[in-house]
């Protein structure tokens, strides 16, 4: 498996075009898996289940994603974490939930080094935490196969400006809101510690 950070903004489509190039290599058998984490410019992405109506206010680019799930937002402050894996290798029988279900028990393990319990939810996808006696969305997953090699993945909100997810219905739900690492801890994490805790817990369910 391969790590790579890219540390100035990546913009979206250049993203797309390097994922595609990526499981095209790993499917000829000419390059390793990879995680790739990084930051994008404020933008939204249309998932393949994506309602138009959930579009409230088209302040930045909206790009179509071709991954699963609907609308979301990404922008700086942001960690994404884009994994392109080859579940034929990297599972005895491939199975895309049992992929999904790895991502989230990634993102839960991350977490802890942070002293946050990240939980799922029936029927909503994503990490989600209890705060103010509430629920909030701290991480969204999405993603998408090809030849059985996974593309795009998860994004977890470290300190991005939560208000920029006000153009949107977050993955269609509009009964809870959005929650960032600096919003629960009360202080700034330097990305560099997420990515710690990121690689430290891929080895932990990813083997």
């Amino acid at each position: 498996m391969d790590w790579k950070i890219s540390e100035e903004l990546v913009e979206y489509e250049d993203a797309l075009a390097a994922m595609d190039a990526r499981v095209a290599a790993i499917h000829a058998g000419a390059q390793d898996d990879l995680v790739w984490l990084l930051e994008h410019p404020p933008l939204y992405t249309a998932g393949t289940s994506a309602k138009a109506p959930d579009l409230l206010d088209a302040r930045f680019p909206v790009f179509e994603a071709g991954r699963g799930g609907e609308y979301t937002y990404h922008g700086p402050g942001q960690r994404i974490a884009y994994v392109m894996m080859d579940l034929k290798r990297r599972q005895k029988r491939p199975d895309v939930k049992a992929y999904v279900c790895g991502l989230e028990n990634w993102i839960i393990e991350a977490l802890k080094s942070f002293g946050i319990q990240g939980e799922r939810r029936e029927g909503r996808i994503g990490i989600w935490v209890e705060t103010d006696g509430t629920e909030k969305k701290i991480a969204a997953i999405g993603v998408r196969v090809r030849h059985w090699i996974t593309l795009h993945g998860v994004s977890i909100n470290v300190s991005p400006d939560l208000s920029h997810f006000e153009g949107i219905i977050p993955c269609g739900i509009k009964e809870f809101g959005v929650t960032s690492l600096k919003e629960l801890l009360g202080r700034d994490v330097p990305m560099a510690e997420l990515d710690a805790a990121l690689k430290d817990a891929f080895g932990k369910i990813f083997y």
